[in-house]
């Protein structure tokens, strides 16, 4: 398959995925989203590649989510901008959900959406000069993609609290505090760090590799209720609308 946001390469049991929109700083659009989708239900019926590298082109991970596409729904069918909502849920669920192993390599930047996709792995590398923020509060956006849960089994509940709410910039050896990065790795040697854990998975018998994942994941997810408290897509919608909206007064003067 030929993607137009993604670059994928393939050696052995090992893939590397990375963010290929570098003039955007990464930004995930409907594109990348669909492209992530994809790839994870091709990998559902993988059974060579076992280990997954995500890690970014040019200078950084990824901005997170392209907000240049939030003024423009992409639809005038409401159930359909529904669902375009609930988008960055399903590409974090497609992530999470591989029975690959999975791990992040983050160099430069990882911020808002793409702190969550990193979140959704299983292990995290982060160069010593990387940062994070989480920047949606600040825009007048509620965090979505299911992301809090996932940030509150990570980090704890206060500490997603506060990150979240603040914005704060935070550097990859509080993240390596936190909990969010597992791997600290000198800058350049990022992928160098992720591809040595890969090995270190590849050495090891697949099935009981596979096993031990899936009852990780099962522990993990008796820890998360958030699904079960809010909806997600609604959320967005709720912030596109709004976005809509300021978009129009600020055309009328009314701002």
């Amino acid at each position: 398959m030929n993607y137009e946001t993604l670059k994928v390469e393939q050696d052995g049991g090992l893939m590397t995925v990375r963010f290929h929109r570098p003039d955007k700083r990464n930004a995930i659009n409907r594109q990348m989203h669909a492209e992530l989708q994809a790839l994870c239900r091709r990998l559902a019926d993988d059974f060579e590649t076992r280990a997954v590298i995500l890690t970014g082109e040019g200078k950084g991970f990824s901005s997170g989510a392209d907000t240049s596409e939030w003024r423009d729904s992409g639809s005038v069918n409401e159930l359909e901008v529904r669902h375009t909502s609930g988008v960055g849920s399903r590409t974090s669920a497609a992530i999470e959900n591989l029975d690959q192993i999975t791990i992040a390599a983050v160099h430069g930047f990882a911020v808002g959406g793409a702190v969550v996709l990193a979140a959704c792995c299983d292990l995290r590398v982060a160069g010593e000069s990387a940062w994070f923020s989480i920047p949606e509060v600040e825009l007048g956006l509620p965090l979505g993609w299911n992301a809090l849960p996932r940030l509150a089994r990570e980090i704890g509940h206060a500490r997603a609290l506060e990150l979240t709410i603040t914005g704060d910039r935070f550097s990859a050896g509080q993240a390596r505090e936190y909990g969010l990065v597992t791997h600290l790795a000198p800058d350049g040697e990022e992928e160098r760090v992720a591809r040595d854990l890969a090995a270190k998975v590849l050495a090891r018998p697949p099935l009981p590799v596979a096993l031990t994942k899936a009852t990780i994941r099962a522990l993990k997810r008796g820890t998360e209720m958030g699904d079960a408290v809010y909806s997600d897509a609604d959320l967005l919608l709720y912030s596109r609308l709004m976005a809509q909206r300021r978009a129009r007064l600020e055309k009328e003067g009314r701002a």
